[in-house]
């Protein structure tokens, strides 16, 4: 990535270790819960005031549950549960790591049910299919190789030993699923074809692409249901991460993929979602909101119309010319300096003299011919959207940044949006059935499994 794409976004430790775990899969359950609102539907029997470790002593590996044999240490939670705090920064109280641990090892519980009946199966993830896996996590989302990678993950307080378990986990349970239930999975041709007919009616309508986390409630458990994701809520807005949440915590099928819906309209919300999302603003979290059958917390990642261009999807040939403060400056002397920058910068007569008057005020020059409107910052966007080509935008930074502008280069419109095609249609509606079967499939693993608690 080129130095002007990464003044646009912020890819801190952070973001990267949500993407591994995007990558990875943080936790493969398709059903997974905060409180114990859920045990009616999965029979797990775990007591409300269950006290799972004690005093945590690092030198003993002390079992926290036995599933069917196969033994859930304390390191093992521990592991698992330094990725959730490294992912929201290492700000998580010690309040909400109690609660997270015992939501942790029902995690790990379900990971291992997946992999016992896939081994029933005689599914094999050889540990050549792991590592390749797991290379591709180090180099496509850490830019690191596999020993800079390993040093990261302790130094977070986990280990290659538990990411690793969580890619055979994931690898398991999808080659059990095409195995024993996508082959029965049917869609038909006429309902292919009648998505496509309402989305042509639908043209220009609004959309949304949508996460959510949702979790289950009964009459008696909906008011601790309820504040269980005011909790989670407040650590989203502190800064905490949707994806981490929603993987660790929905328990709708879409929690592997961090809660995202993907593209759907009004129409195809439950009413109290629909009314939802069409008054929020991109980027926005709200919750909880009552749904039949639980409470969902939103995040409205993207709006567009349908089948329309979106002219965010216009493609920006784009010169960034910045300066930079010295230390100790006060910001009415970098006020001063901002307004001169401002001056000389807009007489910029078109890309061509943008260098030339770069080198007169002794400013660093960055090019980008691929820049979409839609990756800028949501305050930049309005501004270039109304460029002309040669022009150049109001300066914009900081003290501590220095201050910067952008000219308009060249600018590629979108094309007309088109429909999607027949084959990406089925495709969607037999992932939702397969996540659908797959829900009940794991529900029955937990009904009928052997699980000892220390």
């Amino acid at each position: 990535m080129n130095q002007l794409s990464m003044k646009f976004r912020d890819f801190k430790t952070k973001a990267a270790l949500i993407t591994a775990l995007a990558v990875a899969g943080a936790s493969p359950s398709v059903s997974q819960t905060v409180a114990d609102t859920s045990l009616p539907q999965t029979g797990l029997d775990i007591p409300d005031e269950l006290t799972i470790f004690g005093k945590n002593d690092p030198n003993v590996r002390r079992a926290t549950a036995i599933v069917n044999g196969d033994i859930i240490t304390g390191t093992d939670v521990g592991q698992r549960l330094a990725l959730i705090v490294a992912a929201n920064g290492g700000e998580v109280s010690e309040e909400e790591k109690q609660r997270l641990r015992l939501q942790v090892l029902r995690n790990l519980i379900d990971e291992t049910l997946q992999i016992q009946e896939a081994e029933a199966n005689e599914i094999v993830i050889s540990e050549e299919e792991v590592e390749a896996t797991f290379r591709q996590v180090a180099q496509q989302n850490f830019k690191q190789d596999i020993n800079a990678f390993d040093e990261y993950l302790r130094t977070q307080g986990s280990s290659t030993d538990t990411l690793k378990r969580q890619i055979k986990g994931e690898l398991a349970w999808s080659r059990l699923l095409r195995r024993n239930i996508q082959p029965f999975i049917n869609v038909g041709n006429e309902e292919v074809n009648a998505i496509i007919e309402r989305l042509n009616a639908s043209k220009g309508t609004s959309e949304f692409r949508i996460g959510e986390i949702y979790m289950s409630a009964s009459q008696e458990t909906a008011p601790q249901v309820a504040e269980n994701m005011r909790k989670i809520l407040e650590q989203i807005r502190a800064g905490g991460s949707f994806l981490a949440y929603a993987r660790q915590f929905s328990e709708a099928s879409t929690a592997a993929t961090g809660g995202d819906l993907g593209w759907v309209r009004p129409a195809q919300l439950p009413q109290s979602l629909a009314d939802a999302a069409e008054q929020m603003q991109v980027g926005q979290v709200v919750g909880p909101v009552e749904v039949p059958g639980g409470f969902s917390i939103l995040y409205l990642i993207d709006s567009r119309q349908v089948l329309t261009a979106d002219p965010r999807n216009a493609l920006l040939s784009l010169k960034q010319l910045a300066i930079s403060f010295p230390a100790g400056i006060t910001e009415a002397q970098a006020s001063a300096q901002a307004a001169k920058f401002a001056t000389a910068t807009r007489g910029i007569k078109g890309c061509g003299a943008a260098n030339e008057v770069a080198a007169r005020l002794g400013a660093s020059v960055v090019d980008n011919d691929q820049v979409k409107l839609r990756d800028l910052p949501a305050a930049l966007q309005g501004t270039i959207a109304e460029l002309q080509i040669g022009q150049a935008s109001q300066p914009f930074g900081s003290v501590e940044d220095g201050v910067r502008v952008l000219i308009l280069c060249g600018r590629d419109d979108p094309q007309t949006a088109a429909a999607p095609s027949f084959d990406a249609i089925m495709s969607r509606l037999e992932n939702e059935r397969v996540n659908k079967r797959a829900q009940i499939y794991l529900r029955d693993l937990r009904r009928d499994a052997i699980i000892e608690y220390n």
